[in-house]
């Protein structure tokens, strides 16, 4: 973490100067916003932090309930959703309360006696090192208390208004506010009240049965699987040797058992097979007692028991997969002559089941999707056309989500002897539930890959997979993945050529002068002339000499940003290689060097050679606007901080 570069502040420096919008936040939802968000889910309140951290923004977000999540349905936590939170400044929070998968244990019926269940295998849940972050379990509410502190200590001061829903609305593409929304309060003084509300943007992370996709005219299609599941929160004894472990449990004719343990080291959940809805069973089904679901969990780990001590939640569900027919509110026809004004995110727009723990964790990548693309626009950095492309890359993350989960679903109900089915599944598709599929193909804000071959490691299209670099400012081993913040900024890591550190004479060099100076420089044209140098690109260069060959003042002014108001000069942008450890031959990146482009997202946007410079201009000019000489608001707060900071010391002095 990089602060004081304002000036000395004492105080959290995870709480940011308030700003914009975030100053004397009215308590009272105003008549007219940049963005009215409904609901305060994991897609919701991700892009409620996003657009906080731009206090130029003014958003809101409407909540029904009348209070934060108490229980929440998810809990399964994939490694690319802890990637996101690294971006959002609290990995390491929710990794320490949370319960780390390292494997699962798959359990089949012993084959001499099919009444009782052995453990038949294991399966490490990582094996290829695919992420240096966990797959963890922990409540979806905490995560959501993490989305929304983030969005409350952001320089917006976002945070929910609880009590209020989404009723309808109309949407007027050629109007100043083009969405007229009608919001009711279900909750205080204010109970049953409506009023009109008008927005430039409206956002649905409203859930499955959402108002806001039904508003838009869009529908949920797919089909039932037809099989139900009971799922149980429980705190219990039990001689079950796993029960602190993740568990395929399948029996000879009792029925199926997914064990989810979670944070805490009591706490598990349990999905059990219900079987199979008929005409004939679907009102019994549904309506399954608790005690039913316990009595067919102990019938399913038999010969060990099961002795509940506690009920924490519980439901009975039938596996659906759907999709929405649209993600926006533009018809397929006008795209070219319109751009969207409202989106759907999370279940509004995908449900399945639960048993793959992806609802959650796409949902999230939903709103980081959507979430950079609406600050870039409402900020005037982008153009509008680039909200297009929300709708163009999540639906065919959703369908293929779907089409997983289908394949998931139906081998979990599958009954009989033999677990090696299961296991060899969840061995096999371990990269898509742990996130890592997504592949974003070329568009507006992602290139082609006709140099992929410069950095065969980081796929165009798809996240970029971090590796540890040593940064010559204190020579410490640092992961370049973990300083991409959720700050809306292009990532562009310069991998230099073979030659040494130089201000000019080398390709490295001459590209760094380039952006650095150029008139038609990306960096130039949409820098804002009296910021700092990188408030739009952050810029790093990785050397391939040892760490103790590279020195500062050899590196161009590229790689060291200046900041406002002091103009101090940034030197922790600077990488090397050392003690035996090489980016370069880990993410096989060419000896002639490359550019690696990363999305605020943290997808790779593109891979170019160190001469590309049309490349470049063009690429940029397709979804960035010139810059605004403005100086951000939030620069005037922090030095108005520092200098009431210098002014405590000097008094105590």
């Amino acid at each position: 973490m990089q602060f004081h570069y304002r000036g000395y502040n004492s105080e959290d420096p995870r709480i940011k100067p308030a700003a914009g919008y975030g100053v004397d936040r009215p308590e009272e939802i105003p008549d007219e916003m940049d963005v009215l968000i409904v609901g305060t889910g994991p897609a919701a309140a991700v892009v409620l932090a996003q657009l906080s951290r731009f206090p130029s923004i003014n958003v809101r977000a409407i909540e029904k309930r009348p209070g934060r999540l108490e229980v929440g349905q998810a809990d399964g936590i994939q490694a690319r959703s802890v990637e996101t939170f690294q971006a959002f400044g609290f990995a390491e929070e929710v990794i320490a309360e949370s319960y780390r998968n390292v494997e699962m244990a798959f359990w089949a019926p012993d084959k001499e006696d099919p009444t009782k269940i052995v453990r038949s295998s294991r399966s490490p849940d990582d094996a290829t090192g695919i992420s240096e972050f966990p797959h963890i379990y922990v409540n979806q509410s905490r995560i959501l208390d993490y989305f929304l502190r983030d969005a409350e200590r952001a320089p917006g001061r976002a945070t929910p208004d609880y009590g209020v829903e989404f009723v309808t609305a109309q949407i007027d593409p050629d109007a100043v506010y083009p969405v007229t929304a009608t919001i009711r309060y279900v909750a205080g003084e204010r109970l049953g009240e409506e009023r009109t509300v008008k927005a430039k943007y409206l956002v649905g992370g409203d859930g499955a049965r959402s108002t806001v996709r039904k508003t838009l005219g869009h529908r949920l299609e797919g089909d039932a699987s037809m099989h139900a599941w009971g799922v149980i929160d429980i705190m219990a004894n039990t001689d079950f040797p796993d029960i602190q472990l993740k568990c395929s449990i399948q029996s000879h004719d009792k029925g199926n058992i997914l064990l989810i343990p979670r944070e805490g080291g009591y706490l598990v959940r349990m999905y059990v097979d219900l079987g199979e809805v008929t005409e004939a069973n679907a009102k019994t089904i549904r309506s399954t007692p608790v005690q039913d679901i316990i009595d067919t969990a102990n019938a399913v780990l038999s010969p060990y028991t099961l002795d509940v001590k506690s009920v924490a939640w519980w439901s009975v569900y039938e596996v659906a997969h759907r999709v929405a027919t649209g993600f926006d509110d533009v018809p397929e026809g006008e795209r070219d002559t319109r751009t969207p004004h409202a989106f759907i995110m999370g279940d509004a727009c995908h449900t399945h089941s639960a048993k793959a723990g992806q609802g959650m964790n796409v949902s999230m990548q939903d709103g980081f999707n959507l979430g950079w693309k609406l600050g870039a626009v409402l900020e005037n950095r982008a153009p509008a056309s680039l909200l297009n492309t929300y709708a163009e890359e999540r639906s065919v993350v959703a369908h293929d989500l779907i089409n997983f989960d289908k394949q998931w679903s139906s081998i979990m109900a599958t009954q009989g002897d033999d677990s090696s089915e299961v296991e060899e599944f969840y061995t096999k598709t371990f990269e898509f539930p742990a996130g890592f599929m997504t592949e974003y193909t070329e568009n507006q804000v992602t290139l082609g890959t006709q140099h992929q071959e410069l950095a065969a490691g980081f796929p165009v299209g798809k996240r970029f997979k971090s590796a540890e670099v040593i940064r010559r400012a204190d020579n410490r081993w640092r992961h370049l993945g973990h300083f991409h913040e959720a700050d809306g900024r292009w990532r562009v890591y310069v991998f230099a050529d073979s030659a040494a550190p130089a201000l000019e004479g080398t390709p490295t060099a001459e590209f760094a002068n380039w952006w650095q100076e150029d008139p038609a420089s990306p960096r130039v044209v949409y820098t804002p002339a009296n910021g700092d140098t990188d408030a739009v690109f952050d810029t790093k260069v990785i050397y391939q000499q040892d760490y103790t060959e590279v020195e500062h003042y050899n590196v161009p002014a590229a790689f060291q940003p200046v900041k406002v108001p002091y103009g101090l000069i940034d030197i922790n942008q600077i990488y090397a290689a050392g003690h035996g450890r090489d980016i370069f031959r880990e993410r096989e990146i060419s000896s002639n060097g490359a550019i690696v482009i990363v999305r605020p997202d943290q997808y790779v946007a593109g891979v170019l050679p160190l001469d590309a410079r049309e490349e470049l201009v063009e690429f940029f000019a397709n979804n960035m606007i010139e810059a605004e000489e403005t100086a951000p608001a939030e620069y005037i707060n922090d030095l108005e901080i520092a200098e009431r900071a210098a002014l405590a010391i000097h008094v105590e002095d």
